[in-house]
């Protein structure tokens, strides 16, 4: 069984959503449904990858679903992303189209 956890604010035009545990097959629609319905008028979205354990393929789709809807309002940064995460972006080449900050 995994988890994820989700956790949302906003403060005025940027959001923060802190995910926790693994995004996978299973859970990715929690964070797409957050996506999809969250965005109107934010204008920096940051995702604190912090606790993050694992993404899997599920997961980059939703991100880049994220980022081109970020890239027509304003901009997407990745913070304080793991090791093994940021090994998964080096391998499938989204490190190329990824803000990530420390």
């Amino acid at each position: 069984m995994s988890d994820l956890n989700i956790k949302s604010g906003k403060n005025e035009s940027e959001m923060t959503i802190t995910l926790g545990g693994r995004l996978d097959t299973n859970t990715s629609p929690q964070l797409e449904e957050l996506v999809d319905t969250s965005l109107d008028g934010v204008e920096k979205l940051v995702f604190d990858m912090a606790d993050l354990e694992y993404i899997s393929s599920a997961g980059l789709r939703v991100l880049l679903a994220a980022l081109q809807i970020m890239e027509d309002q304003g901009e997407m940064v990745l913070r304080n992303v793991g090791e093994e995460i940021m090994d998964v972006f080096e391998i499938t080449g989204f490190i190329d189209d990824l803000t990530i900050e420390d």
